[in-house]
């Protein structure tokens, strides 16, 4: 196939090209590569046939078509022949970043194929142009090494021959890759990319890996000892550790964080075989993890879009010990729920049903969805906000045309409008289910079209002639960890910009208040809760009778209990009695004392008693007339506490000492007269006379901080003319 003259051109500079090749013809972009250089394993060794064929018939769906006076190399419209067994997971992941990868440098490839003298002077079929690009990049990525071969590989017959090309030209496509680094003075072609690209693909390499544990086979305390005995040590943050850790994220108690360089390692490991551990974007438990926290025992789910089953399945598990059915719709083929229900078993999860109709297509008073009143919408968007476009379109869309977008590090903007419209189609749609109380939305996107965007013309939009309550925008239900969180957060969404450590989100909530015709009364409750057997031992029957007597008759029952659940009922309607009576004896007491502020009293002999006793004693700066009249009245105070009880005659004395102030503030010697209080010349000096105006009566609890008042004084004795000076 070659010709001679090309042969002869390049032999002066085989030697220089050799060189050249040897020195820096690795592609450092690739994710695969960046992982590998992290890891310190061998170098890339190529991929099985079916995978190359898998990869060139992606290429061929997403690559740039080009105008035809700029057409170099010209692409056939017939899909490669694949196997079916071959379309495992692991192989549909590599080649889609195979594909992926081709399509960022298909220019730069096309280029090295024409330089080379591949094109035109090669006779090869044009339906196999997409495989000799998807190989062309794997050829250099190796520095242009043989691929290794298993001996358990079928070999595809297109495979064969193109790699045999490539390889009898290996010098010449050397030769043009280092003529191109040269052009574009660059290190290697990863550094022609987009700056956009180039950093995206750095955070992919780097990004710690994200795994939800299924509480429904183990807990998290069993999977910190098993990763514990397996060398893992648990720390605060994974950033900048090259060992085995993992740490608990800060938003998801559910949620581990381990460093990108150990997928491997942890793929091996029976908790990611079992389905106990689940690799999966932070995203998507941050929206779990929000719906679960607006639910009710009993409320259904309804999810729009999920993307990946690990989605639905997280959602299953957090609601596992709820009586709460989750519903997802959208899923076209039915031939996919034998699979779907296989994986859902492995997993735990039961409360799951699958709707095959789509969204848009689903009536609000659909009567399965009765019952729902929390809406997850998970809505198709460009994903500009993720770092690992092929694990994106993996696991959260099926257009692998963004991949065309993501290898331009932007969206154009008639596809951004697209998008928007069917994502302000779908949370209007959301909102006309009468029956939802909340709706979160949730997107990976960074462009505010798709985010707030969205759901501030559908509030602004809605339609308020149905008869519920309207939609309104409610603050985030996840905690914010940092200040930054907290400022991106002040307008009440949830926004977490692409870094080292996560991908981008939004995250909206919307709720309305519920319709008061629709308020679940305390039987309601306690029925529920019944149910669930959490009220054990109490009937519900019998105290609901026993509240309609009440409302009649408003006496106590007195009818004896006959079994556990009629005492413990009993018990409790006596101490609501109880203290009803007791709050009244506390009142009138109160009131009774306040209304004799001139009655003295001491503390009683009785250890159980401290209230004070009914002989009044007397007092030097009373007056007779007043010593008469109030001395009857203790008695009748007396009659009041012998109903009571002790203990409330306790508390009811509490307040006087506190009530009552002292009365000498008036006299121009208080100070002096408080500082000679407990000597007998307070007794004897500042007797008043019998004309002294009651108002100047000195308070009990002055007399009770003095001696002890001395009785049957003598008229005779020393009084001050005015004690008032």
């Amino acid at each position: 196939m070659l010709r001679a003259t090309s042969e002869l051109e390049f032999s002066n500079e085989q030697n220089t090209e050799e060189i050249s090749q040897l020195a820096s013809l690795v592609l450092s972009g690739d994710t695969s590569t960046g992982e590998k250089n992290s890891t310190g394993l061998p170098e890339k060794t190529g991929y099985p046939d079916s995978v190359y064929i898998m990869a060139a018939n992606i290429f061929q769906g997403i690559r740039f078509e080009k105008s035809p006076e700029k057409v170099l190399i010209k692409y056939g419209n017939e899909p490669l022949r694949s196997l079916p067994e071959s379309e495992d997971e692991s192989s549909q992941r590599s080649s889609y970043e195979l594909a992926f990868s081709a399509l960022k440098f298909q220019d730069i490839l096309e280029a090295i194929l024409i330089d080379s003298c591949i094109f035109p002077s090669t006779t090869i079929p044009d339906h196999l142009s997409s495989l000799i690009i998807v190989m062309l990049y794997d050829f250099q990525d190796r520095k242009f090494e043989a691929r290794f071969l298993s001996d358990n590989e079928e070999p595809i017959a297109e495979v064969q021959e193109v790699e045999n090309l490539l390889n009898s030209f290996k010098i010449k496509l050397a030769a043009a890759l280092a003529r191109c680094r040269i052009k574009h003075d660059a290190l290697s072609i990863y550094h022609i990319l987009p700056e956009t690209v180039r950093n995206q693909e750095l955070r992919a390499s780097t990004l710690p890996l994200y795994a939800w544990i299924n509480t429904c086979k183990i807990s998290p305390e069993e999977v910190y000892y098993s990763l514990k005995k397996r060398g893992y040590n648990k720390v605060k943050s994974v950033l900048h550790i090259d060992d085995k850790v993992f740490a608990v994220d800060q938003h998801c108690y559910d949620v581990l964080i381990f460093p990108s360089h150990l997928k491997n390692n942890l793929l091996n490991i029976d908790l990611f075989k079992d389905y106990k551990l689940i690799f999966q974007d932070k995203s998507r438990s941050l929206a779990v993890h929000s719906v679960k926290a607006l639910l009710n025992m009993d409320d259904d789910i309804l999810m729009v879009n999920t993307g990946s089953w690990y989605t639905v399945a997280h959602m299953s598990i957090l609601t596992n010990n709820n009586t709460s059915k989750i519903f997802v719709c959208g899923v076209k083929s039915q031939a996919k729920d034998p699979d779907l229900k296989n994986l859902f078993t492995k997993m735990g999860c039961k409360n799951i049903e699958i709707l095959h109709e789509a969204f848009l297509n689903i009536e609000s008073k659909d009567h399965r969805l009765q019952k729902v009143k929390v809406i997850l919408l998970l809505p198709r968007c460009s994903g500009l906000g993720v770092s690992n476009p092929v694990e994106f379109i993996l696991n959260e869309h099926e257009d692998t045309g963004l991949l065309k977008d993501f290898s331009q590090g932007g969206t154009s903007e008639d596809k951004l409008h697209i998008l928007v419209q069917q994502q302000y189609e779908q949370l209007t749609h959301a909102m006309k289910f009468t029956k939802a109380q909340a709706v979160v939305y949730c997107t990976c996107s960074v462009y505010p079209e798709e985010n707030e965007g969205v759901v501030k013309k559908a509030l602004e939009f809605q339609d308020h002639g149905i008869k519920v309550q309207p939609y309104r925008l409610s603050p985030p239900v996840l905690p914010l960890c940092s200040l930054k969180e907290i400022h991106l957060s002040t307008d009440k969404f949830f926004r977490m910009e692409p870094s080292e450590i996560t991908n981008g989100c939004f995250l909206s909530v919307l709720t309305r208040e519920r319709d008061p015709s629709e308020a679940v009364s305390v039987k309601d409750v306690l029925a529920r809760a019944a149910a669930k057997g959490l009220l054990d031992g109490i009937e519900l029957g019998k105290a609901s009778k026993r509240e309609k007597k009440k409302k009649k008759s408003k006496i106590p029952l007195s009818r004896a209990p006959t079994n556990d659940s009629n005492d413990i009922q009993m018990k409790i309607a006596e101490f609501l009695n109880r203290e009803s009576n007791a709050n009244a004896n506390r009142s009138e007491t109160l009131a009774t004392k306040t209304s004799l502020p001139q009655k003295n009293t001491t503390t009683a002999g009785s250890s159980s008693q401290v209230r004070k006793p009914n002989k009044p004693t007397s007092n030097p700066l009373v007056p007779t007339f007043m010593k008469n009249t109030a001395q009857p009245r203790p008695y009748e105070r007396q009659t009041n506490f012998v109903r009571s009880r002790p203990e409330d005659r306790v508390m009811a004395l509490k307040p006087v000492e506190i009530v009552l102030p002292p009365v000498m503030l008036p006299f121009s010697g208080s100070q002096g007269i408080k500082s000679q209080i407990p000597t007998q010349h307070f007794y004897y000096r500042w007797v008043g006379p019998k004309t002294v105006m009651p108002n100047y009566f000195p308070s009990p609890s002055i007399s009770r901080r003095g001696e002890k008042p001395r009785e049957n004084l003598p008229s005779s004795l020393l009084r001050h003319p005015r004690p008032w000076l």
